[in-house]
């Protein structure tokens, strides 16, 4: 029966480590409130890790791993080694080392948009990552086995992964327009951040292993990454402040120009009054109004602290105050 279980749950281990994933990816898109990442990018960074991070990591857990078994250690400790020092070390640079394209597109704003990008490599890692542990487990012919390993991997080890690389993403963002030394300042805060998270979730399962398994470690591990989790999404929630706090502040001097209405800067701001039907101008459409004005103030943001040579910002400011005031005329015509 063990033989044949094995071949029957392939199919569900791939739908069991590809549906979360999506659906969870769906979720961290959503997240980013006031001006959601391209589709197509957003999609590119979940594949990224689920295919190049993969490919990356196993390339970089073995030239990490070679010392190890070249200098003679016992197996069982370089297993060890492996998970709580290699994995960290080789896999988050590889799920990571897309956004280091990524930031440079020029839609890419700030720790919010970070933060995302870095989950969504994360979770494409995770997606692989969970099919060959879920495979593995269905070929045991363990049906009991392979349903707790989906359980515990989907809700704890693959968020764990999207955790770990929005840490990486979000120091990205924070010095995206800072210059160089912030970002390598930047990114000696958030890798080894990330890979603490990392060795922490896999340590522990390593020790509780050695010791029999299923002791009160494993479920330290349990109670440790949510409170992670948890917090990180707070960090999230204040990089979200800080980007409503730049909205409100640099349609404050469109107001003040007569651009939009003087009350629009704090609807905007707001991610629930800014969803209201009622408040975009006469005849213009709301989403793409919100949309417009948004994205002003964010490529204002962008021009300030943007290099002096870089007049790409400049201009696109120009061209989205030129835009809004079409978008007005026309709505005011209709």
């Amino acid at each position: 029966m063990g033989n044949l279980l094995g071949p029957l749950l392939l199919i569900p281990s791939a739908l069991c480590s590809v549906i979360p994933m999506l659906t969870l990816l769906g979720l961290v898109w959503w997240m980013d409130r006031y001006q959601r990442e391209p589709v197509w990018l957003f999609v590119l960074t979940f594949l990224w890790g689920g295919i190049g991070g993969v490919l990356f990591a196993v390339a970089g857990s073995a030239a990490l791993e070679f010392p190890l078994l070249w200098l003679g250690m016992d197996p069982a400790t370089a297993d060890a080694l492996g998970a709580v020092v290699v994995a960290p070390l080789a896999e988050e640079p590889a799920k990571a080392m897309f956004l280091l394209i990524v930031i440079w597109n020029r839609g890419f704003d700030n720790m919010t948009d970070g933060f995302v990008y870095g989950a969504a490599a994360g979770l494409g890692f995770g997606m692989t990552e969970n099919f060959t542990y879920f495979a593995s487990a269905g070929m045991s012919g363990d049906a009991f086995g392979w349903a707790e390993t989906v359980v515990i991997r989907t809700i704890y080890s693959a968020v764990m992964h999207a955790t770990a690389t929005s840490m990486v993403g979000a120091s990205l963002g924070f010095a995206r327009f800072r210059g160089w030394p912030m970002m390598v300042l930047s990114l000696a805060i958030g890798f080894p951040i990330a890979m603490t998270m990392h060795g922490l979730w896999n340590g522990i399962l390593v020790f509780d292993q050695a010791r029999g398994g299923n002791t009160i470690l494993s479920w330290l591990d349990f109670v440790f990454l949510p409170i992670e989790v948890i917090t990180v999404f707070a960090v999230f929630q204040l990089a979200l402040w800080e980007e409503s706090g730049t909205i409100r502040r640099e349609l404050e001097e469109e107001a003040r120009t007569g651009l939009i209405p003087a009350d629009h800067p704090g609807i905007l701001a707001s991610w629930w009054k800014r969803r209201r039907r009622d408040f975009a101008p006469k005849g213009v459409e709301h989403h793409q109004y919100v949309r417009a004005v948004t994205a002003l103030a964010l490529r204002k943001s962008q021009a300030r602290r943007a290099d002096a040579s870089d007049e790409f910002y400049r201009d696109e400011v120009a061209r989205l105050r030129r835009s809004i005031q079409l978008l007005i005329a026309r709505g005011s015509k209709a």
